[in-house]
């Protein structure tokens, strides 16, 4: 099968800044959702979507097709950013501060909104690395189990067990979370 971005990187490679721009206007929403949910913050996760175009754009001469998908390349070195930047968050003490959501639905819509969104990153935040990594290139970037694991550098069944682990600590905080709302409700 035939790499979809093959050309515009030999493109690049070549100082094609057209060819660079076409990269970025077909990865950059992808880089962007990845980091973002990898790591809680808008602000950082551009700066790790434009890192990563750097890195297209200074090593795109030496990309040799054939050996994995460019794309798969690309997420994995978004990846490898993401994870690098939160073992300095938690190296350095530092918590991810989770993003302001788009209110646009009415006040209280907004609010519950807001609220889900809130719970289900602050989940998703408190996972393990490589559980939340599987768990986002799967369900939020559409990367296939073959094309996770390989992002990953795990086995494929080892990243199915990296998801179902996820998604059972998911459920248990997302759960926990709900059955303490209900009783501050019946208490208050």
């Amino acid at each position: 099968m035939r790499d979809p971005d093959e050309d515009l990187v030999v493109r690049v490679g070549a100082g094609d800044s057209r060819a660079a721009a076409e990269l970025v206007r077909r990865h950059l929403p992808r880089m962007v959702g990845l980091a973002r949910r990898m790591l809680g913050d808008a602000a950082e996760a551009e700066d790790v979507a434009q890192e990563v175009f750097l890195r297209v754009w200074r090593h795109a001469a030496a990309w040799k097709p054939g050996q994995a998908k460019f794309e798969t390349w690309m997420h994995r070195v978004a990846m490898n950013l993401c994870l690098d930047r939160l073992r300095r968050k938690v190296r350095d003490g530092g918590e991810v501060t989770p993003e302001m959501p788009d209110l646009r639905a009415s006040a209280t819509r907004a609010l519950d909104d807001r609220q889900r969104r809130d719970r289900v990153r602050e989940a998703l935040q408190a996972l393990p690395e490589r559980q939340r990594a599987a768990l986002v290139l799967c369900y939020y970037q559409d990367r296939t189990n073959i094309e996770a694991a390989e992002i990953v550098g795990v086995s494929v069944d080892a990243l199915e067990s990296l998801l179902s682990r996820a998604r059972r600590s998911l459920k248990t905080a997302l759960a926990a979370e709900r059955a303490d709302l209900l009783s501050g409700l019946e208490t208050g």
